[in-house]
């Protein structure tokens, strides 16, 4: 489904946030509120209601967190860019840009903001993707340029995460961060089971033989990221 967007210049850009804590939506509306050139026309804690929310209000930009109730930020992508085209998504984050931030451009995002960022910065972000650029941090920036540059050695030198899905990047992001097995199934809305799964995949997908190893990389790279 294809749906086609259009503002003049007396309306202002119609912005849905998505995110699966209520404070961080109403903090975000109460931001935009300030702005003339930006409105919101509505919000969601979770993937399904998403989707509904954006058939029917049709926003120009969707504010979109990775970690969902009822699914992932990262797919909600992909199929956003299917159904409606013409829609911006931005990327709002508390996880390591370093980590996440490529991959929701390969998904079809237009940018990645980290929900630390000053207020002013989350605007500026907001304006300049909806003016048709990509938004991403100078460290970002700088990141994937170093990557570019140095792509074999960095291959030989770091886990291959690229061979990771996007929900075991966010495992393999959290343990490195120290969050225990059940801590994580809370965070991440997911059962103890399905952590302890994912787990397994990972350590399968780096050549990882048990926990401590799969440990000692995760927060490996966490440290080389930070």
């Amino acid at each position: 489904m294809s749906t086609t967007i259009s503002r003049t210049k007396t309306r202002p850009y119609r912005v849905l946030i998505v995110d699966d804590h209520a404070l961080v939506r109403l903090g975000l509306t109460q931001l935009i509120a300030h702005e003339n050139d930006l409105q919101v026309c509505g919000d969601a804690g979770n993937a399904n209601e998403a989707l509904q929310k954006i058939k029917l209000l049709q926003p120009h930009l969707v504010v979109l967190d990775i970690s969902l109730q009822q699914g992932n930020g990262i797919e909600l992508t992909k199929t956003l860019k299917i159904q409606f085209p013409d829609i911006k998504v931005l990327i709002s984050s508390m996880h390591d840009e370093t980590l996440f931030a490529e991959r929701a451009l390969r998904a079809g995002a237009v940018g990645y903001i980290n929900k630390q960022e000053a207020a002013d910065k989350v605007i500026d972000a907001i304006r300049q993707v909806m003016d048709g650029q990509v938004y991403l941090s100078v460290e970002m920036t700088s990141h994937l340029l170093h990557r570019l540059g140095n792509h074999r050695e960095d291959l030989l030198q770091r886990p291959t995460v690229e061979l990771l899905s996007d929900r075991e990047c966010e495992v393999f992001e959290l343990i490195g961060h120290g969050i225990p097995t059940r801590e994580i199934a809370k965070r991440l809305h997911l059962s103890v089971k399905t952590i302890e799964t994912h787990r397994e995949h990972i350590k399968e997908k780096l050549g990882l033989t048990n926990g401590a190893e799969l440990t000692r990389h995760a927060v490996q790279w966490v440290l080389e990221d930070s």
